[in-house]
């Protein structure tokens, strides 16, 4: 009898670590919070104000451009620079703007290691670049992240030049 309520408690806790993961961590959804704003009305306002969003009135508006964090051989952390700050400005106003809207961050690896490990240098990079991001004043229920590890290469695994290409997070709005 203690065998079988030992084991459903481990199975009730792997099930709900498991579904804690995924729900929050892989897709986000967890600790997203989202403030309405509520004013009162007049009938002559409600005739005269326009009840399109911006976005959908005007032109609208595109999402910045992809952005490329390349790293060192076995290395996760990276350095901040002028192009990644601005990615962030941009990025995040884009964000504030179109509320469905969300960054996602993909981690990648060259060939060199187990499929495992890579997988998790993939991810490791993809939280370093997560951490500025949330540092930077993007909630982190507004960013999806995943590793790919090794399995979607930008160039070939043959050369040095191909392996350092590889090695990189891939940052778009979806």
């Amino acid at each position: 009898m203690k065998i079988l309520i030992i084991g459903f408690l481990v199975l009730f806790s792997w099930s709900s670590l498991s579904t804690y993961i995924y729900v929050c961590k892989i897709k986000g959804f967890c600790n997203e919070r989202e403030t309405i704003m509520i004013k009162s009305v007049s009938i002559k306002d409600a005739y005269t104000v326009d009840s399109l969003p911006k976005t959908l009135a005007g032109k609208p508006e595109k999402p910045p451009e992809n952005l490329l964090i390349y790293f060192a051989f076995d290395k996760s952390e990276f350095s901040q620079n002028e192009e990644t700050d601005k990615y962030v400005t941009e990025s995040n106003a884009y964000l504030i703007k179109n509320s469905q809207a969300r960054l996602s961050i993909t981690g990648h690896t060259d060939a060199i290691g187990s499929d495992e490990y890579n997988q998790a240098l993939g991810y490791r990079r993809v939280q370093s670049v997560q951490h500025y991001f949330e540092s930077r004043g993007i909630p982190a229920g507004k960013i999806l992240s995943e590793s790919k590890g090794e399995k979607d290469p930008a160039d070939d695994n043959i050369t040095k030049e191909g392996r350092a290409k590889n090695r990189r997070t891939v940052i778009t709005i979806k």
